[in-house]
């Protein structure tokens, strides 16, 4: 029987409410002596926890000639009941939550100072999906241009992601500067195999169809995205540490990324299109056979 009361006190019934809920179950038209003397429960409190459960519509309350008597409802009955109320009020506290941030949502970051505004540096360590989700934040806030210097170290694939998609929809331009001598895995299949120069090609010409300008380097490129020429990212990459050392820069400065931007025209300028490292390849080839 304890169990049972432990179980209905989960559900928000007080111990003596629980005791006088089963001795209501188990009897048939009790008056409310009965069943304090059944639920060992005094009768001054049993009347007010009756009142409660016929306001409830867990039991019935008959008159007879001499005292009123108390009848518990179908148990399915009750259990529909409670679990509408259960349903209910966890609907109410989700709608609540929706509501609450939406109303949060817009207070975030005004207060950001002016000096914060000159110069803004967050650095992020550690190998973790907290740094992918940063620099997806900073993807979906862009709004005219994303200029990428990349070393293909991790898996690609010649899939065009939604927030790639959707940025090119509103018009937006992505320049990449791929390096050449990145070890990378591709996807071919279900399986993820090392790439090699004719995956590198393959993967970056289906970027290109999507709308993506795409240059390929043969010298070693930094880890850096540059956003709207305001805002640059940068991941420090460093193999002799562990993952978890590893670290991203988010510097918000115009200045700074004006600079950084120079630094990717001067590779841009250098690097290969894809249709002459094509060429280069196939040259290579040729004279080696």
């Amino acid at each position: 029987m304890n169990e049972i009361i432990q179980q209905l006190k989960k559900l928000g019934f007080t111990e003596y409410e629980s005791k006088v809920f089963i001795a209501l179950l188990k009897g048939n038209l009790m008056s409310a002596s009965e069943v304090a003397d059944e639920a060992g429960v005094r009768r001054t409190e049993v009347y007010a926890f009756l009142k409660s459960f016929v306001e409830k519509g867990y039991c019935n309350e008959i008159e007879t000639n001499s005292v009123l008597k108390y009848e518990m409802i179908d148990p399915d009955i009750i259990m529909d009941k409670l679990e509408r109320k259960i349903i209910k009020t966890k609907q109410e506290e989700i709608d609540n939550l929706k509501d609450t941030f939406a109303k949060l949502k817009p207070l975030h970051k005004t207060l950001e100072s002016e000096k914060s505004k000159i110069v803004n540096i967050e650095l992020i360590r550690g190998y973790n999906q907290h740094r992918v989700s940063k620099f997806m934040e900073l993807f979906k806030q862009a709004k005219h241009e994303i200029l990428f210097m990349i070393k293909l170290e991790l898996q690609v694939s010649d899939e065009l992601d939604d927030t790639a998609k959707e940025f090119f929809a509103k018009g937006g331009v992505i320049k990449s500067i791929y390096e050449t001598d990145s070890e990378f895995k591709v996807k071919k299949g279900e399986t993820w195999t090392t790439g090699t120069m004719e995956d590198l090609i393959k993967v970056t010409s289906a970027y290109e169809s999507y709308g993506e300008q795409v240059k390929l380097s043969k010298l070693r490129v930094p880890n850096m995205t540059i956003f709207d020429r305001e805002t640059v990212f940068m991941n420090i990459n460093d193999k002799t540490i562990p993952k978890h050392n590893e670290a991203d820069i988010i510097v918000k400065n115009k200045d700074y990324a004006l600079n950084m931007v120079q630094v990717f025209e001067s590779y841009w300028n250098t690097s290969l299109t894809i249709k002459d490292f094509k060429k280069e390849i196939s040259g290579k080839t040729s004279k080696s056979k």
